[in-house]
């Protein structure tokens, strides 16, 4: 039986009311509040290099999540650069920041507008922190609506006090010796001084 499901309002504690189009004909039936919901599951996709994830992120995952039923964390494959931790380690930092059974991460390479269409999701979340940030970020979200007009991009902005941060200048102060305790998880922190160390050593 093929359904095409269109909308659902609560009707009980447990069940919801759910319109079911089959081909002409419109049918009404009643499902558990929990199956209903999965139907109209909404991911968006979080990309970037996260190298490493910091604060600010979390706060866009944590405003993502007010938005969004799931969102995936994608964390960018890109050979041309030298990050100072590898995929594999970024996907077990990043779920250890984030323990959230509503945050998936994954890493991706190539299109992202391609990777978000194999996860079914039709929203791309990016971060602003500044005015510098809106010329690129406009310009990539244009290119990837040329490429795939269904898919859109959400732009949000952090707390203020998150406005000037990056991977890269933790990275930096964490390298010259300083605190950077308020700007990246502990298990952040902790990996950085153990990166560090060793680089450096």
């Amino acid at each position: 039986m093929l359904l095409l499901v269109c909308a659902w309002e609560p009707i009980a504690d447990s069940f919801t009311r759910v319109v079911c189009v089959k081909i002409a004909k419109v049918q009404l039936g009643l499902l558990p509040l929990t199956q209903a919901k999965g139907l109209f599951m909404s991911i968006a996709i979080f990309p970037g290099s996260f190298d490493p994830i910091t604060n600010g992120h979390l706060d866009l995952i944590e405003r993502g999540l007010k938005m969004f039923d799931t969102v995936m964390i994608a964390v960018l494959v890109n050979p041309s650069k030298k990050p100072l931790f590898s995929i594999e380690e970024k996907i077990a930092l990043i779920q250890e920041a984030v323990p959230s059974k509503r945050v998936v991460v994954a890493s991706f390479q190539g299109l992202l507008v391609e990777f978000a269409r194999e996860q079914k999701a039709t929203t791309i979340l990016r971060g602003l922190r500044a005015v510098s940030d809106f010329e690129y970020e406009m310009q990539m979200a244009m290119m990837n609506r040329e490429l795939d007009p269904k898919i859109e991009t959400v732009f949000l902005m952090p707390k203020s006090v998150y406005s000037f941060l990056s991977s890269r200048l933790v990275k930096e102060v964490a390298s010259l010796g300083g605190d950077i305790s308020q700007f990246v998880p502990s298990c952040i922190k902790r990996a950085l001084t153990e990166k560090l160390g060793k680089s450096s050593s």
